[in-house]
């Protein structure tokens, strides 16, 4: 036997007994007899914030203890499945969640489709347990799925660094988007004021030392901001069904929205409609960019298509241009060389108030940036690059407001052009 061998097998000796040692550890004893109780009876929440701590040290061990850190992994995510699943305990199992994404991000466990399962299960599993509990109505509901959708983020972020998808895994992107738009629905039925928002604040800090601030790292939490929130992440999840069926359930532009030099942000519909395609080009994935805008054009856009054609052209009708118009273009000139680069320099230029207007314009010109270098070889100046790269660098972490972290933001520019 090599020496190479006979260290392997020592090593495997002693990770099955660190195992061994792991399966009769007191703690897990005390874990599965704080959590076993009769069917259909459920612990309190004395009990299960008491299970936990004792998970929580499991999982510390896990970053410590390269014996059995995988396993304890796993286990920390079995125990969030029980505590959701069998118990419904969505505001404690949000505090493991926040720890076992955090140890496998420590361990460098790889992002496989193994944990991508198990992801899609510990979403459902959390929805439903909010769903099914009355606990402190919409504000605690609201602060439970802000949280759920942080630990989403921390999940897309692991599966960009330590997954085999440049910017994070497709099914992730895809949770990340149908949970954002539910997050704007609760926001439009249920209105959150001022006070409301204080006393929320105030009980949701005293619950744990380790919640996380609903507002820390420059959430936006707005309807609009959570809408196209949405929008970018079915884009990257390249879903152009999925967005496009909650696009069908808004209205279409007002007289006020079409009109020329208007003073309000573009109709929401087209705004989100572009956003998305905006990232589908930047990322290259021309293919559902026209699956999602011919649907669009065949389901939501009522308005005659030859007349947005010369309305777009014309400078006397007082019209706005038209997104669907500009994105047809868009898609068209994509798919020439090289030498369109002005074109494209000219479709950005009549479009720029559109675009100004709309949520977060300077992700926006990120995504016009990487289209110009990609398509159009467009270099943007020095000064420009400084100033883009200063406008990522101070957007924080977790992707705030536009969903994408800085380091996504980053690779999406690298020799951008723009407007």
């Amino acid at each position: 036997m090599s020496a190479s061998a006979a260290r392997r097998r020592k090593q495997l000796t002693a990770k099955k007994a660190a195992l061994a040692e792991h399966a009769t550890d007191p703690i897990t004893t005390q874990l599965n007899s704080l959590l076993s109780c009769p069917d259909n009876e459920t612990v309190d929440e004395s009990t299960a914030y008491e299970a936990l701590q004792l998970a929580q040290s499991q999982l510390r061990k896990a970053v410590k203890s390269a014996a059995y850190e995988k396993a304890t992994v796993t286990y920390g995510y079995d125990i969030a499945m029980l505590l959701l699943d069998r118990h419904g305990k969505a505001s404690v199992a949000s505090q493991l969640l926040t720890m076992m994404i955090q140890a496998l991000v420590e361990t460098h466990t790889k992002c496989d489709d193994l944990w991508i399962d198990r992801m899609d299960k510990l979403h459902r599993a959390y929805i439903t347990a909010i769903d099914k509990s009355n606990e402190g109505g919409g504000s605690e509901k609201r602060r439970l799925m802000r949280l759920h959708s942080k630990f989403l983020k921390k999940v897309l972020s692991w599966s960009d660094s330590l997954g085999t998808l440049q910017f994070g895994a497709l099914q992730i992107h895809e949770m990340l988007g149908h949970h954002s738009w539910s997050l704007a629905v609760l926001e439009q039925e249920q209105p959150q004021q001022p006070a409301a928002a204080e006393a929320q604040h105030q009980q949701s800090s005293s619950k744990s030392n380790t919640d996380e601030d609903d507002d820390e790292e420059g959430s936006d939490w707005s309807i609009l901001g959570l809408q196209s929130d949405a929008a970018q992440h079915f884009a990257l999840a390249e879903q152009p069904n999925a967005l496009l069926a909650y696009l069908q359930t808004l209205p279409g532009p007002t007289a006020t929205e079409v009109t020329l030099n208007h003073p309000s942000p573009p109709c929401l519909r087209d705004a989100l409609l572009t956003r998305a395609i905006l990232a589908m080009v930047a990322v290259e994935n021309i293919r559902d960019a026209h699956i999602l805008l011919q649907s669009y054009l065949e389901t939501c856009e009522k308005r005659d298509v030859e007349k947005l054609k010369k309305s777009y052209m014309s400078k006397t009708d007082g019209k706005a241009p038209s997104h669907v118009i500009f994105l047809s273009m868009l898609l068209s000139t994509c798919q020439k060389d090289t030498k369109t680069g002005p074109l494209y320099k000219w479709m950005l230029k009549s479009f720029q108030l559109e675009l100004g207007r709309m949520h977060k314009p300077d992700i926006l010109k990120a995504y016009t940036a990487k289209i110009g270098r990609v398509y159009f070889d467009i270099m943007p100046p020095p000064s420009m690059m400084s100033t883009l790269e200063n406008m990522m660098a101070g957007m924080g972490g977790g992707g705030a407001g536009g969903g994408m972290n800085p380091a996504m933001m980053q690779a999406m520019m690298q020799g951008g052009g723009g407007f």
